[in-house]
């Protein structure tokens, strides 16, 4: 006759190595989550997205202070979508352009190498935050040491995060972006990274083994770089060369992120150079005081002194000028072909836009600039600890924001 088994039986052993078993793996569980990255990050996003305050109409009769607070990370202003971004110790705070207000933040127990804003027109406005920590990059690299490899993407308006991605970039590295790409600039490395942080060009000591060979000039070291025309333009010096070389890449070439896509290189007459501006077409650097023009095929085919500029340049019926700083001068570029219009020289920093003039930044205020011809109108005071520093301008709405040294200070319009 057929029994049924008898019901299983836990002996109390069982149990008890069950229950460690389960212990065991909670404990591990535990243990990797505090060691990963979200152990060591805080973030608190806003209750409410931060609403940008109204653009400005006019220059107004003066300006007065609304605000200051500590950004060492920052270079220039950080704004973004309609945050204004400070970055201090390991923390990125997203502030309300009128009061400064903390409305978001996020810290890491790492260090921060740069901060910066991305992407405004693909996804209306990215905060970058660029951590350092001690993992190698990609492949063997026996000089390894700290990377600043730890990147995280937040929305500007919320501080919620929206991506990350782990480059390869060093201390010191600069950040650079349009509306479509994202440059990481370092000494002797850059890489581009998309909106959507998919890496599109890698150029220079590229750690990867599996690039070895690819890079036509791993020794050299790069000064200044722009973005323009879906292109890089970057200054380089290289060793056994006379001059500085301009060269330019493809941000996003056909062979991929690991194999630069070079549209030109030429070594210049001289050292020193800087680039200031880039097109699908043209190229802009000044050396020795003079803005020389280089076409697609890397042809020198401009070449102007920088302080006196040639009046006579057709312009773009489009497009109104571009607007760099050159030495100690301002110059307003044609967007067709660089050649400058005018100059404003004495300056402490590059101008900005506010309402239908330009303002630049000089010693005892910020001097009101005509946007078509460069006529110079009154200077707005400002009161500021060195008068003949550097300052950096930008523009939230109607509040004028001056980075001086490592503090960013928020100047509201008065009557």
């Amino acid at each position: 006759m057929f029994r049924a088994p008898p019901p299983e039986r836990h002996r109390r052993r069982d149990l008890l190595a069950t229950a460690v078993l389960v212990l065991s793996l909670a404990g591990a569980a535990v243990a990797v989550g505090w060691s990963s990255d979200i152990a060591g990050t805080t973030s608190r996003p806003a209750d409410t997205a931060i609403t940008a305050p109204p653009p400005a109409t006019g220059i107004p009769a003066r300006f007065a202070l609304a605000w200051s607070a500590p950004s060492e990370h920052s270079p220039v202003p950080v704004v973004a979508g309609p945050a204004v971004v400070t970055a201090s110790g390991s923390t990125v705070v997203g502030r309300d352009a009128r009061t400064g207000e903390e409305r978001w933040s996020y810290s890491r127990d790492l260090p921060l190498c740069a901060v910066g804003a991305a992407f405004p027109a693909a996804t209306q406005g990215r905060v970058i935050a660029l951590y350092a920590n001690d993992a190698e990059p990609t492949g063997d690299d026996s000089d390894a040491g700290l990377y600043c490899s730890e990147l995280t993407m937040l929305h500007a308006a919320t501080g919620e995060r929206a991506g990350a991605r782990n480059p390869d970039a060093r201390p010191g590295v600069r950040l650079i972006a349009d509306d479509t790409y994202l440059l990481l600039l370092g000494d002797d490395h850059l890489e581009v990274l998309r909106s959507d942080l998919v890496r599109t060009l890698e150029y220079g000591a590229v750690p990867a083994q599996e690039q070895v060979g690819r890079q036509p000039r791993p020794e050299c070291r790069y000064g200044s770089a722009v973005l323009g025309g879906g292109l890089v333009g970057v200054i380089e010096r290289c060793p056994g060369e006379a001059g500085d070389r301009l060269t330019v890449l493809a941000a996003d070439g056909d062979d991929g992120a690991e194999e630069p896509e070079e549209k030109y290189s030429v070594v210049l007459p001289g050292t020193g150079a800087e680039i200031v501006a880039l097109t699908a077409e043209r190229a802009a650097v000044t050396l020795d005081g003079r803005l020389r023009v280089f076409d697609a095929t890397g042809t020198e085919v401009a070449r102007d002194d920088v302080t006196r500029p040639d009046l006579d340049v057709p312009p773009c019926p489009e497009e109104t000028a571009r607007f760099v700083r050159a030495g100690s001068s301002v110059l307003a570029l044609d967007p067709c072909s660089l050649a400058p219009r005018w100059t404003v020289p004495d300056t402490l920093g590059a101008p900005v836009r506010y309402g239908v003039d330009l303002l630049v930044p000089v010693p005892g205020g910020l001097q009101v600039v005509d946007i078509e011809d460069g006529t110079p109108g009154r200077v707005l005071p400002v009161d500021r600890p060195d008068p003949d520093a550097p300052v950096a301008l930008a523009v939230q709405g109607e509040v004028l924001l001056e980075q001086r040294g490592a503090e960013v200070f928020a100047l509201t319009p008065m009557s």
